[in-house]
């Protein structure tokens, strides 16, 4: 109950871990650095990077990713954890149910719902397992079911399980035996007090420069589609390619808007601009998905939801653990290929994301049972998912099955297809307002994304303290967060912040299963110490 976190107590550094800070900044300057400097190089070693971990290590993501939903279901089913309280016997949930779900769900989706919900169905509509090995037909009726259950189980509750398993160590850690929120703290029954020393600072270093690569291929995909929605209001065809991709000025332009808007509320705080812009994007999220419902395919929709969660949940127990491996054969190659660019990128890319979204629902979980927080965590924000790829992107299935997009949405790139649906479904003024709806929502999300992303960095660097007071230090992250996303676009696009990004969190994805392995040794012992009589959670100060 008791982990000593050396920080400094003056100087441009006070209150903050000099042996994390400084080479965590240290390492993502390299990277930027790097990047800028000699983007060829830098491009072709990411990428033999990223090619040696896809052949040696995809097995080992869609392993770990199943391990992280069983471990949190078993918690959940087995009476005697799954009343345990993260926290005090008397803290209750300083969130009302409706509040945590929205902010859970906010802070774990966010800018990839409004690129994925129509962009991921439709790839998948038109290309799938099932159509590899010849089951289904691509980009026909009898594919549709099936292009929801690998849709579901990328942003389902094997996604949800990775973010829920890393704040429920941090919450059990933080709030049970008072120890600092952060990463470090999840690994004591292993480690104990040697995590105050260079073993700990690793385990936060790998966590900060986890989150900031997750971070950015998030906000890579956001920018793309911001370019490309700015362009669509009328602010003009420099901000696009002749192919449609994002130009230069464009990519520059909408960084300095993104990340300057994000640095300004990451300095106002969490109750203020985190909030205010949280409350803001819950709304208009809403509106946007009620618009599908109500002007959409909404019986198309409805049907996919139902068939695709039945068929996914039925085929739950073969999709955790299915491992496809290059042999030499067009199918099994093909297969392995489509597993590597999309089972794995999305587990590579929700363990980067993890510390991020961990902390956070650490943060406001504290007073909830095991089991009511990973029903809450996992459960809750699936179905939000389902629901939205179901309507959003059933509409666009819809359309292209029926003839009224014709090749208008699967011929766009997937930063555009939002808009270009919208232009099919209305016409003139109507179609600008949403499209300029979908432009401040999408900058919302992305500015909450940022300085909530920054923020949480800064609680990591600072040993755990919620609020550290470092006006320099949040103003660096969100400058170096900006230069991040900038190089990586520049350097290769999308592709380059993807191969970094899994690279970034193999690391940390072994840190994850320690974490596994640490909960359940804590949990058992704990229940050994409640049945003696021994006091397993901290007294009040």
């Amino acid at each position: 109950m008791d982990l000593h976190i050396p920080t400094a107590d003056r100087g441009f550094y006070s209150g903050f871990s000099k042996s994390v800070a400084i080479p965590s900044k240290i390492l993502v300057s390299a990277l930027i650095v790097w990047a800028i400097a000699v983007p060829q190089n830098a491009a072709s070693v990411l990428n033999a990077l990223n090619g040696a971990i896809l052949k040696s290590f995809a097995s080992w993501y869609i392993y770990v990713a199943a391990a992280f939903f069983l471990l949190c279901i078993v918690l959940a089913l087995v009476p005697f954890t799954g009343r345990l309280k993260l926290g005090r016997p008397d803290d209750a949930p300083e969130f009302s149910r409706f509040s945590w779900f929205s902010m859970m769900f906010g802070a774990g989706i966010g800018v990839g719902m409004l690129t994925f919900a129509t962009a991921e169905p439709m790839y998948h509509f038109a290309n799938n397992p099932n159509v590899i090995m010849g089951q289904t037909t691509g980009s026909g009726a009898d594919n549709v079911t099936a292009a929801y259950v690998w849709s579901f189980l990328h942003w389902g509750f094997s996604a949800w399980a990775c973010y829920a398993l890393v704040g429920l160590c941090l919450a059990y850690f933080s709030y049970r035996r008072n120890l600092p929120l952060t990463v470090r703290s999840a690994l004591t029954p292993l480690f104990g007090a040697r995590l105050s020393g260079v073993g700990g600072h690793i385990v936060d270093i790998v966590a900060v420069v986890a989150t900031i690569l997750g971070v950015a291929q998030t906000l890579g995909f956001g920018v793309e589609q911001f370019v490309a929605g700015l362009q669509r209001i009328g602010l003009g065809t420099w901000m696009v390619k002749a192919d449609g991709t994002s130009s230069t000025a464009g990519i520059i332009v909408a960084l300095i808007v993104i990340l300057g808007a994000s640095t300004l509320s990451a300095l106002s705080g969490v109750g203020k601009g985190i909030k205010w812009l949280s409350n803001l994007n819950m709304g208009l999220s809403i509106f946007l998905l009620a618009f599908f419902i109500l002007f959409g395919s909404t019986f198309f929709g409805l049907n996919a939801l139902v068939s695709g969660m039945i068929a996914y949940v039925t085929d739950l127990p073969s999709l955790l653990f299915t491992v496809w491996h290059a042999d030499g054969t067009p199918t099994g190659d093909a297969l392995a290929a489509w597993q590597g660019g999309w089972s794995v990128f999305y587990w590579a890319w929700w363990v980067a994301f993890a510390p991020f979204v961990g902390v956070f629902l650490a943060r406001v979980s504290r007073g909830r049972s095991i089991r009511e927080y990973v029903m809450g965590a996992i459960i809750v924000p699936s179905v939000m998912c389902f629901v939205w790829f179901t309507f959003v992107g059933g509409t666009a299935i819809d359309m292209t099955l029926n003839g009224t997009a014709g090749d208008a949405i699967s011929g766009a790139g997937q930063e555009s297809q939002l808009f270009v649906m919208l232009d099919l479904i209305l016409t003139g003024g109507l179609a600008w307002g949403m499209a300029a709806l979908v432009v401040v929502l999408l900058l919302t999300y992305l500015v909450t994304t940022a300085d909530s992303a920054i923020l949480i960095v800064n609680t990591i660097n600072a040993a755990g303290e919620e609020s550290p007071k470092g006006r320099g230090h949040i103003i660096f992250w969100g400058v170096a967060l900006s230069f991040v996303v900038g190089a990586l676009l520049l350097v290769g696009g999308l592709g380059t912040i993807k191969t970094a990004m899994v690279i970034g969190a193999l690391p940390f994805s072994l840190v994850m299963f320690l974490m596994c392995i640490s909960l359940v040794k804590a949990v058992i012992r704990d229940g050994i110490r409640e049945r003696n009589g021994v006091q397993s959670i901290h007294a009040e100060a």
